[in-house]
């Protein structure tokens, strides 16, 4: 738990300081990964609580998500059909719902 803390926020910073932009319209893409990826960070931190954790598991998920995510963003783009609204729904769902049960583990330890 603690590298994976310290691996945020190591990437963070080296997001901060490192002066890389990209195309605004590539915004709708990145920021429906971001979303997944975090997905599979909060989905990674609730099953090391559980004692779950599974690293291939994880790795898979944090790419295959993202990249899926990216791709629904693409192709509803394309379309003219906002596609990028399913990966928000699933995604953001279940962030908050491994949000809070990591939140219900610490406070009921």
């Amino acid at each position: 738990m603690l590298v994976a803390i310290i691996g945020l926020l190591i990437g963070g910073i080296i997001g901060f300081i490192l002066p890389i932009t990209y195309n605004p319209s590539y915004s709708l893409y990145i920021s429906v990964g971001i979303l997944a990826c975090l997905d599979s960070v909060f989905g990674g931190i609730r099953a090391n609580l559980e004692n779950k954790f599974n690293a291939k598991i994880f790795i898979s998920g944090f790419f295959g998500n993202a990249i899926l995510a990216a791709f629904l963003a693409y192709v509803g783009d394309r379309l003219g059909v906002p596609l990028y609204y399913a990966a928000i729904f699933a995604f953001g769902s279940r962030l908050f719902q491994n949000f809070a049960i990591i939140r219900r583990f610490y406070f009921n330890k």
